[in-house]
């Protein structure tokens, strides 16, 4: 481990333990700014709550949204991490929707992409931290931009509420000579607040050289100056070392990412009756480090691919609400990404020398207004909703949204929406390498959707279902133009299908949930299965936690040009809360119990059983 990573974990357990009982870890509060609210939008809505994250003891965001949000999916190649590349592991789906960055990823409202190749970084979401998760299904555009095309996944992290200390330590071991380590502690005194946490994961992976390393810190402060103003300020650093053998079938030799991303932001936000809002400043910044590999019968490669990119902006917004039943909200956004990549050539000959290849960048101004005005004391309200972005590398677009929501009961609701998405093509697609075109204009889908949510049982039990049809054009494609292949927007693409879920508390003691969806296309899609069904089984006898969860995946495409892949996954947690002074968890968990064979990626075997065992401490 490195020294700076050895400090921080040893700064938060001095933090952290010398305030052991005072105050409850649970008690926190969330106040970071969001654009708006889950209830004024006319989509349909997930939130995985921070209850469910822990209870996962999963140490990424990923597996657990894979598990909660219906409709949602993302590619594996092993046990060990998911790498930088978004055409081989980290790809996130959402109702097929997903290749070249279509899902937007935020933290704290702050767009979370690589400024040149514009994929997702999914090693940099994890669980550690995290309040809760809010995922929008359907086009995200009129709020964030470009890249919420498909949807949005934000990530609102832990704030601290009462006053003193709180912390959580946290230690796994397992198969694959797998550790993970996670620290989180916070502090409050009065109108100051301070949080910390810090994680920590090592493994050897299921697959020879897939050796895997990660690091994550997160540090935040906030000042509230009264009861109406809040400032803040946050930093989060992620270093990832990982290695990857290739598939089975073009094996790789020495391949290597060692990616270092880095997120700071500063934020003011402004609480009153009549309107809620905020200023914030974000970037994101980082450095890529990458050895291709080499097959086992060619010579090493004689290069290092190097990569620094940026992600900076800032966002103003503020929702009113001017008379009874209304929500106007504004907003106003500026952002610009780029970055510069290079080979650097190995060997004591070429020290100190770089071929630069590429350096450029790309600004983007966008305002939008959106409001919702209910009627007949909130049995139904509209939803409409128009933005306007300018981009310095493909013009203007206006994105419009509109839909309406129905209340028949206080304990049920409908919502309908048209809502259009766009996705503007990233610097690989416009100058990087052969196929690039500096005309490329951006992507578009058209989405329609119904949605139902319905509680029962004094809300022990909650039923919720969704149709959509999603209409995409204009997608990037490569074709062979006058001879050689050239980035194009010819692609189109139908996606239609359904989602349904169920959660019932049945006592105090048995709760059962389980989501299913079906997706049709006209395209083939990687790493959007047909059919996802979740099935989750709770059981909590005193001091004891059991969770049985089911996984069937019908219909996914791998790349596999003979076969889409089918499977079954089967699940099992069990946790003890030991009643001591201090509170201390023992947790086990065995996932794929029946060792089944299955790929998310053609040739990327992902591992049988696999066991993990820990400990738990609050402070």
């Amino acid at each position: 481990m490195h020294r700076h990573y050895f400090l921080l974990y040893t700064l938060l357990f001095a933090l952290s333990s010398s305030a052991a009982n005072e105050v409850n870890l649970d008690t926190v509060t969330v106040t970071a700014p969001v654009k708006t609210q889950a209830r004024l939008l006319p989509l349909d809505v997930t939130e995985v709550t921070a209850a469910e994250i822990n209870k996962s003891t999963e140490s990424s965001l990923l597996p657990v949204l894979v598990n909660k949000v219906p409709g949602l999916f993302v590619s594996e190649r092993g046990f060990a991490g998911y790498g930088v590349s978004g055409g081989a592991a980290g790809t996130v789906n959402i109702r097929g929707v997903g290749q070249g960055n279509k899902v937007l990823f935020m933290i704290d409202g702050q767009p979370q992409w690589a400024g040149v190749f514009g994929h997702a970084l999914p090693d940099t979401y994890v669980a550690n931290g995290v309040e809760r998760v809010e995922v929008v299904k359907g086009p995200s555009s009129l709020i964030y931009g470009s890249n919420a095309m498909g949807g949005s996944v934000n990530i609102i992290t832990r704030r601290q509420a009462a006053d003193g200390f709180t912390g959580r330590a946290r230690a796994m071991f397992g198969s694959f000579t797998t550790q993970k380590f996670d620290l989180s502690a916070g502090y409050r005194r009065g109108a100051f607040s301070l949080t910390a946490a810090a994680q920590l994961d090592r493994s050897n992976g299921n697959r020879r050289d897939s050796q895997y390393w990660l690091a994550n810190e997160l540090v935040q402060a906030q000042y509230a100056f009264s009861r109406n103003w809040t400032a803040g300020a946050s930093i989060d650093m992620t270093q990832t070392v990982a290695h990857n053998p290739g598939t089975e079938q073009e094996p790789l030799l020495g391949m290597m990412t060692d990616v270092n991303r880095q997120t700071a932001s500063l934020f003011v936000k402004d609480t009153y009756d009549i309107a809620q809002g905020g200023l914030q400043f974000y970037v994101n910044w980082g450095r890529n480090k990458v050895d291709d590999g080499w097959a086992p019968d060619e010579e090493p490669t004689d290069y290092i691919f190097r990569l620094r990119d940026y992600n900076l902006g800032m966002t103003l917004f503020q929702t009113f609400h001017p008379w009874r039943a209304n929500d106007l909200s504004v907003g106003f956004d500026y952002q610009r990404w780029g970055g510069h990549v290079w080979n650097e050539p190995k060997g004591e000959l070429y020290e100190g020398f770089n071929h630069g290849q590429f350096r450029d960048h790309v600004d983007e101004l966008a305002g939008y207004v959106m409001m919702q005005q209910g009627f007949l004391d909130d049995l139904f309200s509209v939803n409409a909703g128009v933005r306007y972005q300018h981009g310095s590398n493909y013009g203007s677009e206006w994105v419009p949204q509109a839909g309406f929501i129905v209340n028949p009961s206080r304990t049920g609701q409908f919502k309908f929406s048209f809502s259009k998405g766009f996705r503007s093509p990233n610097m690989r697609e416009l100058y990087l390498y052969r196929p690039a075109n500096p005309d490329l204009k951006p992507e578009y889908m058209l989405n329609y959707e119904v949605s139902y949510r319905q509680w029962l049982l004094d809300r022990r039990m909650c039923l919720g279902a969704a149709l959509f049809f999603i209409d995409g054009s204009d997608m990037i494609q490569t074709q062979m133009t006058d001879g050689r292949p050239l980035n194009v927007n010819t692609g189109s693409f139908i996606n239609k299908g359904f989602e349904l879920e169920a959660a019932f508390a049945i006592n105090r003691l048995w709760q059962v949930s389980a989501n299913y969806s079906y997706l049709y296309s006209r395209s083939s899609i990687l790493y959007a299965p047909m059919n996802k069904l979740n099935a989750e089984v709770n059981y909590s006898p005193g001091d004891f936690r059991f969770t049985l969860e089911a996984t069937n995946i019908g219909g996914l495409e791998t790349g596999n040009p003979e076969r889409r892949e089918n499977y079954t996954l089967i699940n099992l947690r069990a946790a003890y809360d030991a009643p001591l002074k201090t509170p201390v968890t023992l947790f086990v968990k065995a996932d794929n119990l029946t060792s089944t064979d299955y790929e998310i990626v053609y040739g990327c075997p992902m591992p049988g059983v696999t066991i993990m065992g820990g400990v738990e401490v609050k402070f």
